[in-house]
């Protein structure tokens, strides 16, 4: 059961990171090619925000394969993965609210 939990949430993840740049890329060719009022900078946040709620998943799902095989060796491997995540995580957000891009 946890390793279902575990996928579904991999998939959760990667399903939020493509949508958020699917829709970035219809929101570039609306600002480019249709000329529509619409800012980079709202594109950008969407986006960013789609990627650190996809990677929070992507945690979640590292936790659970950890549950299952909790050997010192994936112990480290979670904690360097949460780590990175969680920095980049926090600088995509800190990106997000200090940059005007317009």
């Amino acid at each position: 059961m946890i390793e279902a939990f575990s996928s579904l949430f991999n998939i959760m993840g990667s399903f939020l990171i493509i949508y958020g740049g699917l829709r970035s890329i219809l929101g570039v060719i609306r600002i480019e090619v249709l000329k529509k009022s619409h800012s980079y900078q709202k594109v950008r946040k969407e986006l960013t925000n789609k990627i650190v709620f996809g990677l929070e998943f992507f945690i979640a799902a590292d936790v659970l394969e950890t549950v299952l095989n909790p050997s010192q060796e994936e112990l480290l491997l979670l904690g360097t993965v949460v780590l990175i995540r969680t920095v980049l995580g926090y600088f995509l957000s800190k990106e997000v609210l200090e940059y005007q891009l317009d």
